[in-house]
Protein backbone atom coordinates (compact mmCIF):
# COMPACT_ATOMS: atom_id res chain seq x y z
CA UNK A 1 0.00 0.00 0.00
CA UNK A 2 2.70 1.97 0.74
CA UNK A 3 3.84 4.47 -2.21
CA UNK A 4 0.44 4.17 -4.35
CA UNK A 5 -0.84 7.78 -4.36
CA UNK A 6 -4.10 9.08 -6.59
CA UNK A 7 -7.73 7.40 -7.55
CA UNK A 8 -9.06 4.97 -5.01
CA UNK A 9 -12.17 3.99 -7.22
CA UNK A 10 -15.04 2.67 -4.89
CA UNK A 11 -17.33 -0.18 -7.22
CA UNK A 12 -20.63 0.23 -5.55
CA UNK A 13 -22.91 -1.46 -7.08
CA UNK A 14 -25.78 0.60 -5.73
CA UNK A 15 -24.86 3.12 -7.71
CA UNK A 16 -23.96 1.32 -11.25
CA UNK A 17 -25.45 -2.66 -11.58
CA UNK A 18 -23.41 -5.59 -12.72
CA UNK A 19 -22.29 -6.29 -15.73
CA UNK A 20 -21.96 -2.50 -16.39
CA UNK A 21 -20.22 -1.49 -13.41
CA UNK A 22 -17.43 -4.28 -14.09
CA UNK A 23 -17.30 -2.59 -17.35
CA UNK A 24 -16.84 0.48 -15.95
CA UNK A 25 -13.92 -0.65 -13.31
CA UNK A 26 -11.95 -1.53 -16.05
CA UNK A 27 -12.78 1.83 -17.74
CA UNK A 28 -11.56 3.45 -14.12
CA UNK A 29 -8.24 0.92 -13.98
CA UNK A 30 -7.44 2.08 -17.63
CA UNK A 31 -7.18 5.66 -16.57
CA UNK A 32 -4.57 4.95 -13.82
CA UNK A 33 -6.53 3.79 -10.97
CA UNK A 34 -4.15 2.23 -8.31
CA UNK A 35 -6.73 0.78 -6.35
CA UNK A 36 -10.39 -0.74 -6.66
CA UNK A 37 -13.03 -1.70 -3.87
CA UNK A 38 -15.88 -3.33 -4.08
CA UNK A 39 -18.91 -2.10 -2.17
CA UNK A 40 -22.40 -3.82 -2.42
CA UNK A 41 -25.21 -3.47 0.48
CA UNK A 42 -28.02 -5.27 -2.19
CA UNK A 43 -27.07 -8.45 -3.02
CA UNK A 44 -27.30 -12.21 -1.47
CA UNK A 45 -23.91 -13.72 -0.49
CA UNK A 46 -23.48 -16.33 -3.62
CA UNK A 47 -24.27 -13.20 -5.84
CA UNK A 48 -21.47 -10.76 -3.96
CA UNK A 49 -18.66 -13.61 -4.36
CA UNK A 50 -19.41 -14.14 -8.25
CA UNK A 51 -19.20 -10.58 -8.21
CA UNK A 52 -16.18 -9.85 -5.79
CA UNK A 53 -14.36 -12.68 -8.36
CA UNK A 54 -15.12 -11.18 -11.41
CA UNK A 55 -13.52 -7.85 -10.06
CA UNK A 56 -10.53 -9.87 -8.39
CA UNK A 57 -9.94 -11.41 -11.62
CA UNK A 58 -10.00 -7.99 -13.57
CA UNK A 59 -8.34 -6.50 -11.14
CA UNK A 60 -5.12 -9.15 -10.77
CA UNK A 61 -4.93 -8.80 -14.30
CA UNK A 62 -3.91 -4.93 -14.73
CA UNK A 63 -1.91 -4.95 -11.07
CA UNK A 64 -4.19 -3.37 -9.14
CA UNK A 65 -5.53 -4.49 -5.52
CA UNK A 66 -8.88 -5.14 -5.10
CA UNK A 67 -10.36 -4.71 -1.24
CA UNK A 68 -13.68 -5.73 -0.50
CA UNK A 69 -15.96 -3.26 1.85
CA UNK A 70 -16.81 -4.35 5.11
CA UNK A 71 -16.61 -8.87 4.83
CA UNK A 72 -13.24 -9.92 5.04
CA UNK A 73 -14.37 -13.96 4.57
CA UNK A 74 -16.07 -12.46 1.31
CA UNK A 75 -12.54 -11.11 0.69
CA UNK A 76 -10.55 -14.61 1.16
CA UNK A 77 -13.18 -16.34 -0.45
CA UNK A 78 -12.86 -13.92 -3.73
CA UNK A 79 -9.06 -13.95 -3.72
CA UNK A 80 -9.27 -10.47 -2.94
CA UNK A 81 -5.90 -8.76 -1.45
CA UNK A 82 -7.55 -7.14 1.27
CA UNK A 83 -11.02 -5.65 3.12
CA UNK A 84 -11.95 -2.05 4.08
CA UNK A 85 -13.74 -1.52 7.47
CA UNK A 86 -15.86 0.63 8.69
CA UNK A 87 -17.48 1.18 12.28
CA UNK A 88 -19.50 -2.11 12.52
CA UNK A 89 -17.71 -4.64 10.98
CA UNK A 90 -15.17 -6.96 12.47
CA UNK A 91 -11.74 -5.54 14.22
CA UNK A 92 -8.86 -4.86 11.79
CA UNK A 93 -6.85 -8.00 14.38
CA UNK A 94 -9.95 -10.19 13.38
CA UNK A 95 -9.43 -9.49 9.73
CA UNK A 96 -5.70 -9.31 10.18
CA UNK A 97 -6.16 -12.97 11.80
CA UNK A 98 -7.83 -14.15 9.14
CA UNK A 99 -6.46 -12.45 5.64
CA UNK A 100 -2.84 -12.81 7.27
CA UNK A 101 -0.14 -10.50 7.06
CA UNK A 102 0.18 -9.69 3.10
CA UNK A 103 -3.25 -8.45 3.28
CA UNK A 104 -4.11 -4.81 2.71
CA UNK A 105 -6.74 -3.60 5.68
CA UNK A 106 -8.07 -0.27 6.02
CA UNK A 107 -9.96 1.13 7.95
CA UNK A 108 -12.80 4.19 8.03
CA UNK A 109 -11.94 7.21 10.82
CA UNK A 110 -14.58 9.09 9.74
CA UNK A 111 -13.58 12.63 11.41
CA UNK A 112 -12.19 10.58 14.63
CA UNK A 113 -8.22 10.78 15.26
CA UNK A 114 -8.55 8.57 18.28
CA UNK A 115 -10.30 5.58 15.84
CA UNK A 116 -7.34 6.49 13.52
CA UNK A 117 -5.02 5.82 16.11
CA UNK A 118 -6.39 2.85 17.49
CA UNK A 119 -6.09 1.17 13.73
CA UNK A 120 -2.84 2.51 13.21
CA UNK A 121 -2.17 -0.11 16.28
CA UNK A 122 -3.85 -2.85 15.41
CA UNK A 123 -1.91 -3.27 11.96
CA UNK A 124 -4.49 -1.22 9.38
CA UNK A 125 -2.51 -0.87 6.03
CA UNK A 126 -4.40 2.71 5.44
CA UNK A 127 -6.66 5.53 7.02
CA UNK A 128 -9.81 6.74 5.92
CA UNK A 129 -11.40 10.13 6.62
CA UNK A 130 -15.00 11.51 5.31
CA UNK A 131 -16.90 12.26 4.52
CA UNK A 132 -14.93 15.50 3.17
CA UNK A 133 -17.90 17.05 1.25
CA UNK A 134 -21.68 16.51 1.07
CA UNK A 135 -22.08 13.20 -0.42
CA UNK A 136 -24.76 11.60 -2.17
CA UNK A 137 -23.80 8.12 -1.90
CA UNK A 138 -24.26 8.52 2.27
CA UNK A 139 -26.31 11.58 2.41
CA UNK A 140 -26.65 11.64 6.19
CA UNK A 141 -22.62 11.08 6.41
CA UNK A 142 -21.55 14.68 8.27
CA UNK A 143 -18.86 16.51 6.52
CA UNK A 144 -16.24 15.98 9.35
CA UNK A 145 -13.22 14.18 7.17
CA UNK A 146 -10.91 17.15 6.44
CA UNK A 147 -10.20 18.65 9.59
CA UNK A 148 -9.52 14.99 10.80
CA UNK A 149 -7.30 14.34 7.76
CA UNK A 150 -5.32 17.18 8.10
CA UNK A 151 -4.88 16.84 11.88
CA UNK A 152 -3.58 13.05 10.64
CA UNK A 153 -0.89 14.50 8.53
CA UNK A 154 0.32 16.26 11.09
CA UNK A 155 0.05 13.34 13.82
CA UNK A 156 3.60 11.09 14.99
CA UNK A 157 1.57 8.12 15.61
CA UNK A 158 0.20 8.24 12.07
CA UNK A 159 3.46 8.81 10.34
CA UNK A 160 3.83 6.66 7.30
CA UNK A 161 0.04 5.24 7.33
CA UNK A 162 -1.21 5.89 3.85
CA UNK A 163 -4.67 8.91 4.32
CA UNK A 164 -7.56 7.98 2.35
CA UNK A 165 -10.23 10.84 1.95
CA UNK A 166 -13.80 10.10 0.58
CA UNK A 167 -17.41 11.37 0.43
CA UNK A 168 -18.19 13.78 -2.42
CA UNK A 169 -14.86 14.20 -4.44
CA UNK A 170 -15.01 14.92 -7.54
CA UNK A 171 -12.09 16.03 -10.12
CA UNK A 172 -12.86 19.89 -9.18
CA UNK A 173 -12.40 19.35 -5.84
CA UNK A 174 -9.82 16.77 -5.10
CA UNK A 175 -6.72 18.45 -5.00
CA UNK A 176 -7.73 20.23 -1.91
CA UNK A 177 -7.52 16.86 -0.43
CA UNK A 178 -4.28 16.01 -1.53
CA UNK A 179 -3.02 19.31 -0.02
CA UNK A 180 -4.28 19.01 2.88
CA UNK A 181 -2.43 15.39 2.73
CA UNK A 182 -4.77 12.82 1.71
CA UNK A 183 -2.67 10.45 -0.42
CA UNK A 184 -5.85 8.54 -2.20
CA UNK A 185 -8.54 10.16 -3.31
CA UNK A 186 -11.60 7.00 -2.69
CA UNK A 187 -14.63 8.36 -5.16
CA UNK A 188 -17.68 6.76 -6.04
CA UNK A 189 -20.60 8.99 -7.68
CA UNK A 190 -17.31 10.98 -8.95
CA UNK A 191 -16.06 8.61 -11.15
CA UNK A 192 -19.12 6.98 -12.24
CA UNK A 193 -21.40 9.12 -13.29
CA UNK A 194 -18.95 11.57 -15.00
CA UNK A 195 -19.99 10.62 -18.23
CA UNK A 196 -16.62 9.43 -20.01
CA UNK A 197 -15.00 6.71 -16.87
CA UNK A 198 -11.35 6.69 -18.67
CA UNK A 199 -11.28 10.36 -18.85
CA UNK A 200 -12.76 11.15 -15.41
CA UNK A 201 -10.64 8.57 -13.62
CA UNK A 202 -7.45 9.98 -15.80
CA UNK A 203 -8.18 13.41 -14.64
CA UNK A 204 -8.62 12.27 -10.62
CA UNK A 205 -5.16 10.17 -11.05
CA UNK A 206 -3.19 13.47 -12.27
CA UNK A 207 -4.28 15.33 -8.64
CA UNK A 208 -2.04 13.01 -7.03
Amino acid sequence: MRGRRGLYAVADAGVLPFPRLLEAVAEALAGGAVLVQYRDKEAGPAQRLERARALARLCRARGVPLLVNDHPELALAAGAQGVHLGRDDPPVAEARRLLGPGAVIGASCYGELARARAAAAAGADYLAFGACFPSCTKPGAPAVGRPALAAARRDPALAGLPLVAIGGITADNGAALVAEGADLLAVVRGLWEAGEVRAAAARLQALA
